[in-house]
């Protein structure tokens, strides 16, 4: 049985409506910091799937350009071994648009494709067209935006954004 998403549960319950009293540039404040992360991914994607992997990691995150982004160094152990990860963000005042970019060691030499997007009542949604398999795909991030315990997730759409596929989740606990 599939299980549902943070933000499916989140956005099901009655009247439930994340808020946050951050804006723009502040939007990833939340983050700013060092953090205990839980993963969890499905092993094969868009193929129907219901079979996740768990495992844990660190992410450090700090402000960049001056406060117009941020930066996070990651660790990620996963079953099969462990390696580094980065994510980039910059924001854009006059468009009020972060974008966001990837890269990781195990493929040292690509950049993947920058997702876009905003915060609205908590939650920032972000998109990009990129191609997953040899096949066109839309990804989308969701964050939620909470300093005591944020929410990350990543799906797949392979029919343009009509169904979604979550495929990898990260849950933050800010070390001590």
């Amino acid at each position: 049985m599939r299980r549902r998403s943070f933000f499916g549960e989140l956005l099901s319950r009655e009247g439930a409506t994340p808020s946050t009293t951050m804006t723009g540039l502040n939007d990833f404040d939340f983050y700013i910091g060092s953090w205990r992360v839980h993963h969890q991914r499905l092993k094969e994607r868009l193929v129907h799937n219901d079979d996740w992997e768990q495992f844990e990691g660190t992410s450090t995150v700090q402000k960049i350009l001056g406060r117009l982004g941020n930066m996070d160094d990651n660790v990620i152990e996963l079953p099969s071994g462990t390696y580094r990860a980065a994510t980039i963000r910059t924001y854009d005042p006059t468009k009020q648009l972060w974008t966001i970019w990837w890269i990781d060691s195990r493929t040292p030499g690509h950049l993947d494709p920058p997702v876009a997007g905003r915060f609205e009542k908590g939650v920032g949604t972000f998109y990009v067209d990129d191609h997953f398999n040899g096949k066109p795909i839309r990804v989308r991030y969701l964050w939620n935006q909470s300093s005591t315990a944020p929410h990350w997730e990543q799906a797949f759409s392979d029919d343009g954004g009509k169904t979604w596929e979550t495929n990898w989740e990260m849950d933050f606990t800010r070390k001590q």
